[in-house]
């Protein structure tokens, strides 16, 4: 398992990435909504101007749950676990019960999918098979590609929408954009529209000269700026039950030497916390990719939104 939330790493893309893993489904949810796809998917879907992108999608039952993966990550993001030997989580005997992925994990009670961006690269270090567009990208062009998938693949709302880091800003951007198919939303140490306030001015500059620094070809990269504008000029967000998961191991973006961005994350989660009415989880014994460190963890969350969502 290639794990690539480092702090350098960090320091450009806030991101993870993963390796698939298959369960059976799960049986139809009994809830009086639109039924939405069953059964196992995983494969390129045609989005329009000859573009694909692939989608992987299983379980059955509404809502349907979306997984958004961070910067350069894909939909196999969400299908990994730490890789600490006879299938144990990092600290465990192997005695005990393995822990599963989130993906597979959520699927044993509703819909599921999870998908690649274009220009993100798997856990085996090859490229998507998603169609490449021009890079830098917004959390608009984001949304607007996560929209036409969903919608060429026939897999319908309600969604519950969980997004990590970058990730996270696109889902924020969707339920804004779409709220009329958004119930829920689970945000795992996601990017927030308040770091630039937080961070000091020359660390936010220096972030995003690393950022812009590191582009490379069709790679995936964030346009934070802009995403910014895009945000301002957005609905507010939409009242639903909403989960923000912080880290809580201090990692840094390590673009101001001798000056830790660490408080001005911990502020920044805080802030997107409260400014959605959140339940702030920030007790998670994990580093930035908390998916893959605390899948237990985040699973909780996501079930616990879609409980919600269910009994509204």
């Amino acid at each position: 398992m290639r794990f690539r939330a480092t702090a350098a790493a960090a320091a450009v893309a806030l991101t993870l990435s993963g390796c698939a893993t298959a369960l059976p489904s799960a049986p139809p949810d009994s809830s009086e909504r639109p039924a939405p796809q069953s059964g196992i998917r995983s494969g390129l879907v045609a989005i329009g101007d000859g573009r694909e992108m692939f989608l992987a999608c299983r379980g059955s039952g509404s809502p349907t749950v979306v997984f958004v993966s961070g910067t350069g990550g894909g939909a196999d993001e969400w299908s990994t676990l730490p890789s600490t030997g006879a299938g144990s989580p990092s600290g465990s005997p192997a005695s005990e019960p393995a822990v599963e992925p989130v993906f597979a994990a959520v699927a044993e009670s509703t819909r599921v999918c999870a998908y690649d961006r274009p220009g993100v690269t798997l856990d085996d270090g090859s490229p998507t098979s998603s169609t490449p567009v021009p890079q830098p990208t917004t959390a608009r062009q984001g949304v607007e590609d996560l929209d036409a998938l969903l919608t060429a693949a026939d897999e319908t709302g309600p969604y519950v929408l969980v997004g990590a880091s970058w990730g996270g800003l696109i889902v924020q951007l969707f339920a804004r954009t779409h709220p009329e198919s958004t119930e829920g939303l689970v945000l795992v140490d996601s990017a927030s529209t308040h770091l630039e306030q937080s961070l000091t001015a020359e660390q936010w500059r220096a972030w995003m000269g690393a950022i812009e620094g590191a582009r490379s070809g069709d790679a995936e990269s964030p346009a934070y700026v802009p995403t910014l504008t895009e945000f301002d000029s957005a609905d507010a967000p939409p009242a639903v039950p909403t989960v923000v998961l912080s880290s809580d191991r201090p990692w840094d973006l390590q673009v101001t030497p001798g000056e830790s961005t660490w408080p001005a994350w911990l502020a920044a989660q805080s802030e997107l916390a409260e400014s959605l009415h959140a339940t702030h989880v920030s007790d998670t014994d994990s580093g930035h990719g908390i998916q893959v460190e605390q899948p237990a963890l985040v699973t909780a969350a996501v079930e616990d939104v879609v409980d919600e969502v269910r009994s509204g």
